[in-house]
């Protein structure tokens, strides 16, 4: 394990000389280095951090009558992915764990039919997203291939400007049993078929992680009837 570490570290710092085009270079550091900021959650238990609705506590407010406003400025209607999982994600251009864009757009194409991923740009951490809607879908698409939803940029942290979505995803009052708001950039959460919060994954949890994966191909009860 240390030779892998001290190997991803001196690629990591060859990178210094490899700025990607259409990136700063802090943003080149950061997606080359990637898989060294993953390995302390993998190898220290960031899986103690999932959050589970195991009671299959059922949402006070429909989860589905909510709207969201994407990067283009179209409105959407939740209702209309009924019987899809959505996984709705806060994100950062300048973050480390901007990778997971990647990882993502993988998740998108592998589960098309059957979930709907959005991504909320938000600058609540240390300033990790400052640029506006248009070069935020730009830099995503160039960069990381990225065709899943985004929505407008707005703010995901509890507060009186807090997104309506992320007000219901962090109020166990509105989805019955979570209090959970993002702690940081990439946190994720996972709504099942019937409208219902089943699960809070945090940014040390990649996308493409086992227990996402499970959550993802586990159907509710009432989408198997």
């Amino acid at each position: 394990m240390k030779t892998i570490i001290i190997g991803l570290l001196i690629f990591g710092g060859g990178s210094l000389l490899l700025k990607k085009k259409d990136m700063s270079y802090r943003q080149s550091i950061l997606k080359a280095m990637y898989p060294v900021i993953m390995l302390p959650g993998k190898m220290f238990g960031a899986q103690k951090s999932i959050q589970t609705n195991t009671d299959n506590k059922l949402p006070l407010v429909d989860f589905f009558a909510q709207k969201i406003t994407l990067n283009n400025g179209t409105e959407i209607v939740l209702n209309q992915f009924k019987g899809k999982k959505i996984l709705l994600v806060n994100t950062a251009s300048d973050c480390g764990f901007t990778g997971q864009y990647a990882e993502l757009e993988k998740l998108h194409q592998q589960y098309l039919n059957d979930l709907i991923i959005i991504g909320f740009p938000a600058n609540d951490f240390k300033g990790q997203e400052k640029k506006g809607d248009s070069a935020i879908a730009e830099f995503c698409k160039i960069n990381y291939g990225v065709s899943f939803f985004l929505a407008k940029k707005s703010v995901v942290i509890k507060g009186a400007e807090q997104n309506q979505i992320f007000d219901w995803l962090s109020n166990n009052s509105k989805n019955g049993w979570c209090n959970q708001a993002p702690v940081w950039n990439f946190c994720k959460y996972l709504v099942n078929e019937n409208g219902v919060l089943t699960h809070f994954f945090p940014q040390t949890i990649s996308p493409l992680d086992t227990q996402v994966i499970a959550a993802i191909e586990t159907a509710s009860v009432a989408a198997k009837n």
